[in-house]
């Protein structure tokens, strides 16, 4: 296991552990995952859907559902603080002011039957003690700071008056209305068309940088990793397989896995005249209620040997700040 400064360190979380306990099973969501984010740095979070991404920021806010799920093991220190240690009513007033998240689907985080103004002048109100006008204001001003057209107009509206792109700027103006030191941004783009994706990403970039906070990015897109992020997490069943600043991951991919998703990478370089046919990674990922002896990717990977099936590798380091999860390493 890797040893974190917790006192640089904005955000550790170590040996995390979120099960799910199903009449089928107990799902392994989120086993064993270990990684640190530091003041004003944006950490990218990648792998497919369904290897814990979410999950895992669910539980650092501790909004995982339970039942069915809980978090079972591990620590997640947030400044120093011991956050899975917090009452509730400590964890509350952390989200949203301290931490805020952007959810992956706007349509299913804003309330249809309040205004986008009400909705994020609630929280200021919350966090910040502000009257009811002041807290208008508040709103007026984060959509005008988010670049959304005509913020006065738009603050009375409801959420289904908006376009797809106009309802991300108010999750994202909801959530940086308090000021977080940090922003998880969950699958941000994924709904939008790609000009949309563009605007977005540019607009959190220059958030991040005038407010100082750190982001973890939460993405199936390794192209936006490299446009955004500083260092990246990836993650295959439950588990963090690779760890490295962008440049070291994109340049030398130790995890067969991470060499797969870059080898999945449209390219016009590719054969000649780009037409070469893409390279998809064999198989399925495996079932969180089923998992393969040793290594997690063996089934799937080129690579493999009898040694990878007897016992699962350790997330170990093979440079000065990249660690992977493979004998090969």
């Amino acid at each position: 296991m890797a040893s974190f400064d917790t006192n640089s360190d904005l955000l550790t979380v170590e040996n995390l552990q979120t099960y799910f306990f199903t009449d089928a099973g107990v799902v392994r969501a989120v086993d064993g995952v270990s990684f640190r984010i530091a003041p004003g740095e944006t950490l990218g979070v990648v792998g497919e859907s369904g290897c814990g991404k979410t999950v895992t920021a669910l539980s650092i806010l501790r909004l995982v559902p339970d039942p069915p799920g809980r978090i079972v093991g591990g620590r997640v220190a947030f400044e120093g603080t011991e956050l899975l240690a917090l009452d509730p009513e400590r964890m509350r007033k952390m989200r949203g002011s301290a931490i805020a998240m952007i959810f992956q689907e706007p349509m299913t985080s804003l309330n249809p039957v309040f205004t986008v103004g009400d909705q994020i002048a609630e929280g200021v109100r919350l966090h910040q003690g502000l009257s009811r006008r002041a807290a208008w204001e508040k709103a007026v001003e984060m959509l005008r700071l988010v670049q959304m057209p005509d913020p006065e107009r738009r603050v009375r509206e409801y959420p289904h008056q908006l376009s797809g792109g106009m309802r991300q700027r108010v999750m994202i103006a909801m959530a940086l209305s308090c000021g977080p030191r940090l922003l998880i941004a969950d699958e941000p783009t994924t709904a939008l068309d790609v000009t949309i994706q563009a605007q977005i990403l540019e607009l959190l970039v220059r958030l991040k940088e005038e407010m100082g906070m750190a982001v973890m990015l939460i993405t199936h897109d390794l192209g936006v990793i490299a446009d955004t992020a500083q260092r990246v997490v990836v993650m295959y069943a439950g588990r963090v397989v690779e760890e490295a600043s962008v440049r070291d991951l994109f340049a030398n991919p130790r995890h067969p896995y991470t060499q797969g998703l870059l080898d999945s990478i449209p390219s016009l370089e590719k054969g000649a005249g780009g037409r070469e046919r893409l390279k998809a990674i064999p198989g399925l990922v495996p079932s969180l209620l089923d998992l393969p002896p040793g290594c997690r990717f063996s089934d799937r990977c080129h690579l493999a040997v009898p040694e990878c099936r007897a016992a699962e590798p350790e997330l170990r380091q093979v440079g000065a700040h990249h660690r992977a999860r493979c004998i090969f390493a």
